[in-house]
């Protein structure tokens, strides 16, 4: 098969080589992928440049954790008739050392998971990590219908599914976003307001939308830079839900000011959920795609033989949006 790997940490162009590789072949209780599409999220990247320390702990990685394809082949204890499904993956390289960028992937069965007729191939190489991800922020304290949430970074990969799957859930959805673009990009995924964190005044405009109320849920992409707003803006009982904290990693926590709201403060790592977090929200991004309200959010697409430069975008920071190889033809 024809992949893409690294042997070494270092810049997507000195690292990252395309090559042929044996086809893998399926153990008992595997499937079998033929990858058509791989999603590249920013963790990927970071595992490949050694952020923070990470290592390789695999003689040579392919990496991804998110991708689309179909499955050509089943290993023993798998039905038959799983073949020829259409399917998305998650966690395909955590802990492993071969991922989606690839032309055929296998994975435990549990990880490959039906993509519903109505979603393509490209939004279901999306849906690992962002969408899981969002869908824990959100929706592992019960139902947000008539709530109000705050998306932070609402344009963001996980931003924009905690709007869409907000909206699903008949929710009311307040976004941050840092451009005028970026704020067409989260009303368009159904939020019902935007706030430009970097002319506005957050607390100002939140408790002004919410009639001085503040909001019931926060989807958190920058949990220790955003603290004051969140303290501020979070209502009595409310959750926060940080799945990272770039600018401040180290956070001092306030914790009598949350404590006297009881507020619940739910960290996200969406390699390390619980088995009933998959599959709640495994579910549930199932029934939201089968609506049909489920909007892709890809910047950008790449070939397979370009995945160093697909590499290169994300790492900038420059994509509004998620960035897809292209593997094989669906």
């Amino acid at each position: 098969m024809r992949a893409g790997w690294y042997e070494r940490n270092g810049p997507a162009k000195e690292v990252i080589e395309i090559g042929e590789m044996a086809d893998p072949q399926p153990g008992a209780g595997e499937v079998r992928i033929r990858v058509h599409c791989s999603g590249i999220n920013p963790s990927d990247v970071k595992r490949r440049e050694g952020w923070g320390g990470q290592k390789i702990e695999f003689p040579r990685v392919i990496p991804h954790s998110d991708g689309s394809g179909i499955i050509d082949m089943v290993g023993a204890d798998v039905a038959d008739s799983r073949v020829g499904e259409r399917v998305w993956t998650y966690n395909a390289q955590w802990k492993r050392a071969f991922g989606t960028a690839a032309e055929y992937i296998t994975l435990p069965e549990a990880q490959a998971v039906l993509l519903p007729s109505e979603a393509g191939m490209k939004i279901g190489a999306c849906l690992g990590i962002p969408a899981l991800t969002a869908h824990r922020a959100l929706l592992a304290d019960g139902p947000v219908a008539g709530k109000t949430v705050l998306v932070t970074g609402g344009a963001g990969g996980v931003g924009n599914y905690a709007i869409q799957l907000a909206s699903w859930g008949e929710a009311r959805v307040i976004a941050t976003v840092s451009s005028a673009a970026k704020a067409q990009d989260a009303l368009a995924a159904g939020a019902e307001a935007t706030i430009d964190y970097k002319t506005e005044n957050v607390v100002e405009r939140v408790m002004e939308l919410t009639g001085g109320e503040g909001v019931d849920r926060i989807a958190e992409v920058d949990f220790g830079a955003n603290l004051e707003v969140s303290k501020a803006v979070i209502k009595q009982n409310g959750a926060i839900a940080p799945y990272a904290s770039m600018r401040a990693p180290e956070p001092v926590f306030p914790m009598y000011a949350l404590m006297r709201k009881n507020v619940l403060v739910r960290n996200v790592f969406v390699y390390e959920m619980p088995d009933e977090a998959f599959e709640a929200g495994i579910r549930d991004i199932t029934d939201w795609l089968k609506t049909r309200r489920a909007q892709p959010h890809i910047a950008s697409s790449f070939p397979l033989d370009q995945l160093a430069k697909a590499h290169e975008v994300v790492e900038s920071g420059a994509a509004v949006g998620n960035v897809v190889v292209e593997v094989t033809d669906g």
